[in-house]
């Protein structure tokens, strides 16, 4: 099966090469796509010295966001599992064996990598690990699901679900948007411990507190919208 990884790019000069590096020698991954979200450091510079036949780079004029930048992949990703990576190495790409095997063996179509199903990963800011948990209890609560980490960033898909998906979102509430429109759409998601390497606001980090209430916001409008 033909696995395809969008990695959704703002200012990540400092990681951008590193994030590639660590991908491709994984040995899984056939198509890899980049997508710079406005970015306005050496960022474009850095793709385009890649030149390899299994990236390909979409450049947005301007920043619109995060999900703007995931859908702009998800858009042109062809294969036949689709894999969403931060491009700052939070999540680790060795993880990538474990996050594909469900949709591989046909026990899942959704994989989601959770920081929290077995342990706390150390160095997490509190705010974000307190936003975490709550924006996860916010959705066990609402949509009846026993998900541990419905904000991570790995979300693996089988391109079946991926068609049945209309995603609307352009920042960081894109993954709540995911999680209930799958929910909604009775696909399970299928969990698997990942690693998780915080880094903090100084090394560029960009979720902001109130992306929390943006996140929460999402989940309740998208419970009790029709369709």
């Amino acid at each position: 099966m033909k696995v395809s990884v969008i990695i959704p790019v703002f200012n990540e000069e400092s990681s951008i090469l590193c994030t590639y590096q660590k991908v491709k020698e994984t040995n899984l991954v056939q198509e890899m796509l980049f997508v710079n979200d406005g970015s306005s450091d050496q960022t474009q510079a850095i793709l385009d010295s890649l030149h390899d036949p299994s990236t390909v780079i979409y450049t947005h004029p301007v920043n619109r966001g995060k999900g703007a930048a995931v859908r702009t992949g998800l858009q042109h990703a062809s294969g036949d599992i689709v894999l969403i990576q931060d491009a700052d190495l939070e999540y680790d790409p060795l993880d990538y064996a474990a996050l594909l095997q469900p949709i591989r063996n046909g026990d899942a179509q959704v994989v989601y990598g959770s920081r929290f199903l077995h342990t706390i990963p150390e160095g997490i800011l509190f705010w974000n690990m307190l936003a975490n948990r709550f924006l996860t209890f916010a959705t066990n609560l609402l949509y009846g699901t026993h998900l541990t980490d419905m904000e991570t960033g790995y979300k693996v898909f089988h391109k079946d679900v991926l068609q049945k998906l209309i995603l609307t979102s352009d920042g960081f509430e894109i993954e709540p948007e995911i999680t209930a429109r799958l929910i909604k759409r009775r696909i399970p998601i299928h969990e698997v411990p990942v690693r998780f390497h915080p880094r903090a606001y100084h090394q560029g980090k960009k979720i902001r507190p109130r992306d929390a209430f943006i996140a929460l916001w999402t989940l309740i409008r998208l419970r009790f919208q029709k369709n």
